[in-house]
């Protein structure tokens, strides 16, 4: 009896190993077709894309914060492998039971295919031909599953599928359990390595069309971006405090934080670009990427913060960006009288609320084209996004946009107003420490310290720090650049001793109003509170 059941339990195992190692390449399969299908749709026909999409719309305010302040900008990298992983449990499941029940293991397939045409369908932009992608790697995936299951069952080819009643001592025949008529586990194998192959060779070249078939990147790295009638004025000497190790003050391209919902980064051809203005307007209309170039565009230095930025986050950025103001856009557009918000969409349908006046007050809010000095990358908004000093991004910074609404906060809201975030948004004055670094070990005697602040819109005037348990210092302040961009600041802490110490800072604006000391956190109209850090002096 002892021998005859650890037989069955090592036949039991074979058997699942068997059917979770079919799910899982004949959901590769489906996924790679699909993929290589959509190359000719776009993406709201990848599969992947549009799940990734439609779960990010329905995640909890909760979820969104923990995932930004635990991965911060690798958020979407974490949901994309937590995704596979999740497609591999789900599609090993559906391959175990279609070792047992073929019919009931394609009905998981099938299943799983509904909910992903739903989520495609519900996706901005998308239509009835965008399921066809799913329904070409649906069928390829299903091919697969009868394929590899009946070569699992030890049937060949081109055998009918198992019967409903087959049980695992059939699969375990593929396995070198059988007769020597049955497929032995080496043939079960490789038919699944050839069959995996060819899927990761259709996925990569999928991958690859995708990339040759998309002209964004082309365009923009041949796009020569017109001189700006009004640039910004240069920046003074001494914004760059003299610390070591400080944020420069120009954050690179390559370095700026990217917080948004598209998981995958929409790529736009600027020649099939173009901007609706409506709604309670005298003069609706659309404006083209060339007529855009064409306008008088304007260069400034804004300082972009996320609202889910924790206190000392990382989550802020500036940078000199060149566009349109949208007061001028506004003003050909002639808002009608009771319009208190302009209501602006991305191609993949996001939207945020932005206050009407905010956008035609003398502030340089811009529909900008250029970031640094060349085109907007593309994770950044390329051809066109929002630029809105002294708002949080959530309600201003919309990129890829393509439509601006004119309308009222009573009658519309953006996408995480709509999700229990605040209307307005704006941005609150805020420091932090950026050297030493929190749990840092630095020698004895000089400590260099030093950080930025920012106050949009109205400035900083005066940054404090506090060691330990002491009085609050005041700190040196770098030159200003603008009311829109941050402030550096530096402090020398002289005679440090060895051991464990806690510092601490907080910022006044130009009004000399003290930034809020209670802490609070990023929902539903951003963090506050003095950063502090503890770090040991050697």
């Amino acid at each position: 009896m002892g021998k005859r059941s650890t037989t069955t339990r090592h036949s039991n195992w074979r058997s699942m190993a068997a059917g979770s190692l079919t799910g899982i390449v004949a959901a590769g399969s489906l996924f790679a077709v699909a993929e290589l299908a959509s190359a000719f749709s776009g993406p709201a026909a990848s599969p992947l894309a549009s799940v990734g999409s439609t779960f990010i719309d329905f995640t909890p305010a909760w979820l969104k914060n923990f995932a930004i302040a635990t991965f911060g900008t690798n958020d979407k990298l974490v949901l994309l492998i937590s995704m596979v992983v999740a497609a591999a449990v789900l599609a090993a499941a559906a391959g175990v039971v279609a070792q047992h029940k073929p019919r009931a293991g394609a009905a998981m397939v099938l299943g799983f295919a509904v909910v992903m045409g739903l989520c495609i369908t519900t996706r901005a932009g998308a239509g009835a031909f965008d399921l066809v992608p799913l329904l070409l790697g649906t069928a390829a995936g299903l091919w697969v599953l009868r394929y590899l299951t009946a070569a699992a069952a030890g049937h060949s080819t081109n055998s009918r599928p198992p019967a409903e009643s087959s049980t695992a001592a059939g699969a375990t025949a593929a396995l070198g359990q059988g007769d020597a008529s049955s497929p032995s586990r080496r043939a079960f194998l490789l038919r699944s390595a050839a069959v995996a192959g060819v899927a990761v060779v259709v996925g990569f070249g999928g991958t690859l069309l995708s990339t040759a078939r998309n002209t964004a990147v082309a365009v923009r790295e041949s796009l020569k971006l017109p001189a700006p009638k009004s640039k910004a004025a240069p920046l003074p000497a001494g914004v760059q405090a003299p610390v070591e190790g400080i944020t420069p003050f120009v954050t690179p391209n390559s370095d700026f934080y990217r917080i948004d919902t598209a998981l995958i980064v929409p790529e736009i051809d600027p020649a099939n670009w173009e901007l609706r203005v409506h709604g309670m307007v005298e003069n609706e209309f659309t404006l083209s990427f060339d007529e855009l170039l064409a306008a008088e565009l304007v260069e400034s230095h804004v300082t972009l913060t996320c609202v889910s930025n924790v206190v000392g986050g990382n989550l802020a950025g500036n940078a000199k960006w060149l566009g349109y103001p949208l007061r001028e856009v506004l003003a050909r557009a002639k808002p009608t009288a009771g319009a208190d918000m302009v209501l602006s969409t991305s191609i993949d349908g996001f939207s945020a609320s932005t206050p009407l006046p905010v956008l035609q007050d003398g502030r340089d809010a811009l529909l900008a084209v250029g970031m640094n000095g060349e085109p907007l990358p593309l994770e950044h908004g390329f051809p066109v996004r929002m630029v809105v000093p002294g708002l949080y991004g959530f309600v201003s910074a919309t990129k890829w946009v393509v439509d601006l609404e004119v309308t009222t906060f009573a009658e519309k809201a953006g996408y995480w107003t709509s999700r229990g975030w605040s209307s307005h948004g704006p941005i609150k004055t805020a420091s932090r420490i950026e050297v030493p670094r929190a749990l840092a070990r630095v020698p004895a005697g000089k400590v260099a310290i030093g950080g930025s602040a920012w106050a949009q819109t109205t400035g900083i005037s005066k940054v404090e720090v506090r060691i330990d348990d002491g009085g609050w210092q005041r700190a040196e302040l770098a030159a200003e650049a603008s009311v829109d961009t941050w402030r550096q600041w530096s402090y020398s802490w002289d005679g440090a001793v060895s051991g464990t110490h806690k510092v601490q800072v907080r910022a006044y604006d130009s009004q000399a109003r003290l930034q809020i000391e209670e802490q609070a956190p990023p929902e539903p109209d951003g963090s506050t509170g003095w950063h502090s850090i503890t770090f040991t002096v050697a």
